[in-house]
C-alpha cells in the first residue's frame, strides 16, 4: 500500500476512535506508529510528542504532521495531518446538529460523564508512558515538579512555564556538557 494512503489510513482510525483530543491520542498513536506499523519507536513518539507540545496547534495534528513528515516527507505530513482531522470534523458537523435536540436527554448527559472519565485515563496512560519512557535524572524532577507547581498552583501561563522549561534544559545540558568536557582533558 501507498505510504501516503498508510498514514492517512492510520491517522483517520486514530482520529475516529478517541475522544478527548491529542493527549487522549498519544498511547493510540504510540501503538500503531511504534508498535503496529514499526515506523518509529517509543524513543521517537516522545521526541513527537515534545515537538507537538512546544509548537503552535493541537497537539494530535502537531503529532500526526511530524510523524507524517517524518515517514513520508511534505505529502505524508498532508496525508496524516487530513486523515486525523477529517472524522473530528465530520462528527461536530453531524453531532451539532443532532447535539442540540437531545442534550437534555438524561441517558447523554451520562454518556458524556462516561466518555470525560475514559478520556481522563487516556491521558493518564499517556502520562505514564512518557514517563517510564523518558530519561531520569534528578533535574528532571525539579523541573517537572516546578512546572506543575508553576502552572496548577500559582497560574502562571502554560506557554511561558514550557518557554522557562526548555530554556532551563537548554542551559543545564550545556553546562552539563561543559562539565564533561572539562573531565575528560
Amino acid at each position: 500500500m501507498n505510504k501516503k494512503l498508510e498514514l492517512f489510513l492510520t491517522f483517520m482510525k486514530i482520529g475516529a476512535f478517541t475522544f478527548g483530543g491529542g493527549y487522549a491520542m498519544i498511547p493510540l498513536i504510540q501503538r500503531e506508529v511504534c508498535d503496529n506499523k514499526k515506523w518509529l519507536n517509543n524513543d521517537d513518539i516522545l521526541e513527537v510528542v515534545a515537538i507537538a507540545e512546544s509548537t503552535p496547534g493541537p497537539i494530535a495534528i502537531n503529532a500526526a504532521t511530524f510523524v507524517g513528515s517524518r515517514i513520508a516527507g511534505t505529502l505524508g505530513a498532508v496525508s496524516a495531518t487530513l486523515g486525523v482531522v477529517l472524522p473530528s470534523f465530520l462528527i461536530i458537523s453531524v453531532i451539532s446538529f443532532v447535539l442540540k435536540a437531545f442534550r437534555e436527554w438524561r441517558a447523554v448527559q451520562y454518556a458524556f460523564i462516561g466518555i470525560r472519565a475514559g478520556v481522563l485515563a487516556l491521558i493518564l496512560k499517556a502520562v505514564y508512558t512518557m514517563f517510564m519512557a523518558a530519561k531520569k535524572h534528578t533535574i528532571s524532577y525539579i523541573i517537572m515538579a516546578a512546572a506543575l507547581i508553576l502552572t496548577a498552583f500559582l497560574k502562571i501561563d502554560a506557554v511561558f512555564v514550557i518557554i522557562g522549561c526548555a530554556v532551563f534544559g537548554l542551559v543545564w545540558s550545556l553546562l552539563f556538557m561543559k562539565e564533561q568536557s572539562d573531565d575528560i582533558d
